[in-house]
């Protein structure tokens, strides 16, 4: 060994029975060396357990701060070393892992982006054909799978729809409340809760509600699909898996989210209303007049055409986190969180830039 500098040699006979060297007792001969190489030149045999050796030592040496040069080694070697994960052996380099350049990362990410994004318009556009089909009568949709969603995206949702739109009518007639009873002006709480339940909170609350009760439904029972190979067999026989699972679903919630927002309005309004009658001292018929004297067809117009779209951006995320499930119990999970996370996330988005729109056009 010259100073800093450390050469390890194999030689001859270098098999499982004549391998007696213990990893640990090697650094101790190294001394202050920053360097060390492998000289293999006379080595005549050897096999795996050699490189577990090697491999043993040269994670021993890496920690102690030494550079390891790997070059003096068989190829064969060499490549099981790779296998091992060790890395760039070949140039000798220590293993490493350095992430990729930022911009190799953001490129890497754009172009996922967008091949997802034009995986994306393909799920629409299939689903868009096998609707097509439906309506027309020429499709394979089952009418006992319409009529099963649409029993679990209605009828099985009032509870829970009911209850949290309640809450958020008191909620707003207790915020209201607040800042107008400095002013004396009280009743005009009902064009509070009337107005924010009509044209915003009934369809959002709804359409988050749905989002994170039957998107992720739709995700998982449609990724449980995937796992159990039903959808490849969907496919082995002919049938289009989008025209047969996600049309129905589509349509359900296409029906359903509009009358659910209606009922959400009423009950919001109606959660509002007891606060008023019931702290406020307005009477039931003061309340109702003002409700009525605030809205008209057109606020509730507005809130019934959004929870339509809402309906399409959660049927849509729902069944396409699904269709793209991996093949593990793990895998429909993910889709499911996938699928709540995009039906919240497009819903906030399009309420934005619906309100910008009747903004401008003064709706």
């Amino acid at each position: 060994m010259s100073e800093g500098h450390g050469v390890v040699s194999l030689v001859g006979f270098l098999r499982e029975a004549a391998i007696g060297a213990r990893v640990r007792d090697y650094p101790k001969g190294m001394g202050y060396a920053r360097t060390v190489c492998f000289d293999a030149s006379e080595l005549k045999s050897w096999d795996s357990r050699l490189t577990v050796f090697v491999i043993g030592l040269t994670e021993v040496l890496r920690d102690r701060g030494v550079d390891v040069e790997t070059q003096g080694l068989p190829s064969g070697m060499l490549r099981l070393m790779a296998l091992a994960g060790q890395g760039d052996v070949a140039k000798g380099a220590s293993s490493s892992s350095d992430r990729p350049f930022i911009l190799a990362r953001v490129g890497r990410a754009v172009v996922s982006g967008w091949w997802a994004m034009v995986d994306f318009f393909a799920f629409v556009g299939e689903t868009a054909t096998g609707l097509g089909k439906a309506i027309t009568g020429k499709g394979h949709m089952r009418r006992v799978d319409f009529m099963g969603c649409l029993q679990d995206c209605g009828a099985s949702a009032l509870p829970i729809v009911a209850l949290i739109s309640i809450v958020i009518g008191v909620i707003f007639a207790f915020v209201g409340a607040v800042q107008l009873k400095m002013f004396g002006a009280q009743i005009y709480v009902a064009d509070i809760v009337g107005l924010g339940m009509a044209r915003e909170m009934g369809a959002m609350m709804t359409g988050i509600i749905m989002a994170g009760r039957t998107g992720a439904a739709f995700a998982a029972q449609i990724g449980t699909m995937q796992v159990n190979e039903e959808v490849d067999a969907l496919t082995t026989m002919g049938m289009d898996p989008a025209e047969f699972l996600v049309v129905p679903r589509l349509m359900a919630l296409v029906i359903t989210m509009p009358l659910l927002c209606l009922y959400s309005d009423v009950l919001g309004i109606g959660g509002g209303m007891a606060i008023g009658v019931g702290m406020l001292d307005i009477s039931w018929e003061q309340y109702w007049h003002q409700t009525q004297a605030a809205l008209n067809i057109t606020q509730f117009l507005h809130g019934i055409v959004k929870s339509g779209l809402y309906g399409i951006i959660i049927a849509l995320a729902g069944c396409y986190c699904g269709m793209r499930c991996g093949r593990s119990a793990s895998a429909v999970g993910e889709a499911a969180t996938r699928a709540v996370v995009s039906a919240i996330v497009g819903i906030i988005i399009t309420d934005g830039l619906i309100a910008v729109v009747t903004s401008i056009l003064g709706v």
